[in-house]
């Protein structure tokens, strides 16, 4: 498998390459040469799949013979230990919850993916693997859980102080071993830049070994690509178009959708969903992408203001010939597939009510964002099923839930166990320097 950056064709990686790498020295991003289309008989029969054989199949599918067959199976059999199933609220709307992982978050599918594939990599490298992943919220524990233990590598998150909620610190803070927590005097998008320059550096990466956890590397990507297959193959085959509606922060999870429906699976439509850091509906409405330094939200795991995999949205939707301009020439085909909707805290607690209320279910604030872009999106697609991506269990942002919903919420175990463990994190200014000369005094 080959890949090329989405700013210059001809820097080219294998698999290996641009998943221990990360990022391309030209500050692009990877995507694959080749999107292939998956048989229609699998298509067709998904049902007769399990999850992890449908990850094989989209695996070796994009991968060809670069990892045999028995290894494949291993990482996605070691990956993939939960499930992601679709709960029906009415005939139009349904939710595929995400979080049945264990950090109670989607991003536990790519996490522990990426860590089964960098150590099967790793496994002959004699220096340590430093992975750099900058968290709005839920990645970093994701990420934390991936790669905890894991031989040969160490793991640094970076997290804006006092923008992310008490449980979701905790479970980039209690771990310890070889999981770092660097508490950032900043945003997310200051953290993404600091983790970004890092790769860029000539010098830093001359004397570490970096590479990236955050959905800039493919190897993020690619598994949230199985579980739009795994909820599809739950719907009847009979009935309205399927659209998938995505709450989106760095917009990793939605171009996974994009590489889904690449490969063959036929999702009709997609409604990128956001809180008012909205830079991607406003591009679908305007076609000027124009970020903006993000906003704190109560969503807070997509308080994104300039979303890293835009890139590769562009990437798979500019017309070739326009080069020049990428990002004007992408916006015709992206708007047609993607429609974006944008809402306030205010409207995201009203949500959260409704669905309690009318449905009996517990959805957490990025869902309801996701709800409410569904509801708009059916005023005028009636006769569509609607899939809501639930990002996070609704325990993760425990105090603001309560309030909304004026009573208490069951936590899980495994995150409940965390509230009273001891924060170890290094507070940080935003300030490159310090970033550089705090890695290369530990690394």
């Amino acid at each position: 498998m080959n890949l090329y950056s989405t700013k210059n064709k001809d820097n080219v990686a294998d698999l290996k390459k641009a998943v221990m790498k990360g990022l391309p020295d030209d500050n692009g991003l990877y995507m694959p040469f080749s999107i292939p289309s998956l048989p229609q008989d699998f298509i067709n029969n998904l049902s007769d799949y399990s999850f992890q054989e449908i990850g094989i199949k989209v695996c070796k599918s994009l991968f060809g013979d670069y990892i045999p067959t028995t290894d494949l199976e291993d990482i996605l059999n070691t990956a993939l230990q939960f499930p992601a199933p679709v709960v029906q609220l009415d005939e139009q709307k349904y939710i595929l919850e995400l979080f049945h992982g264990p950090s109670l978050a989607f991003k536990d599918f790519g996490a522990r993916f990426m860590a089964q594939l960098m150590g099967y990599f790793n496994r002959k490298e004699e220096d340590k693997l430093v992975i750099l992943v900058a968290t709005s919220g839920d990645t970093g524990g994701a990420v934390a859980a991936g790669f905890y233990q894991t031989p040969g590598i160490e793991v640094v998150i970076l997290y804006p102080s006092g923008k992310v909620s008490l449980l979701q610190e905790k479970q980039l803070t209690t771990l310890g071993h070889n999981i770092t927590a660097l508490e950032v005097d900043g945003t997310f998008d200051d953290c993404q830049a600091l983790v970004k320059k890092a790769f860029l550096d000539p010098e830093l990466n001359t004397n570490i070994r970096l590479s990236s956890a955050n959905s800039i590397n493919i190897a993020r990507l690619i598994p949230q690509s199985f579980y739009y297959f795994e909820a599809f193959k739950q719907l009847s085959k009979e009935g309205d178009p399927v659209v998938f509606c995505v709450p989106s922060g760095n917009f990793g999870n939605l171009t996974a959708g994009l590489l889904a429906q690449k490969m063959g699976l036929p999702i009709h439509h997609f409604i990128a969903a956001t809180n008012k850091n909205d830079v991607v509906p406003a591009y679908l409405d305007s076609g000027k992408y124009l970020p903006r330094a993000s906003e704190r939200t109560l969503s807070n795991a997509m308080d994104v203001g300039n979303p890293s995999n835009f890139a590769r949205m562009v990437d798979i939707y500019k017309a070739f010939e326009a080069v020049d301009s990428p990002v004007e020439s992408a916006w015709g085909d992206m708007k047609d597939a993607i429609s974006g909707y944008a809402y306030s805290d205010s409207s995201t607690e009203s949500a959260v009510l409704e669905v309690n209320k009318k449905y009996n279910y517990t959805i957490d604030p990025h869902g309801a964002v996701g709800y409410l872009a569904l509801n708009e999106y059916q005023k005028s697609n009636p006769n569509t099923r609607g899939i809501i991506l639930e990002t996070a269990h609704p325990s993760k942002f425990l105090d603001d839930m309560e309030r909304i919903l004026g009573h208490n919420i069951e936590v899980p175990e495994r995150l409940a166990v965390l509230k009273d463990r001891e924060k170890v994190a290094h507070f940080m200014e935003n300030s490159y320097a310090d970033f550089r000369s705090w890695l290369l005094q530990n690394y």
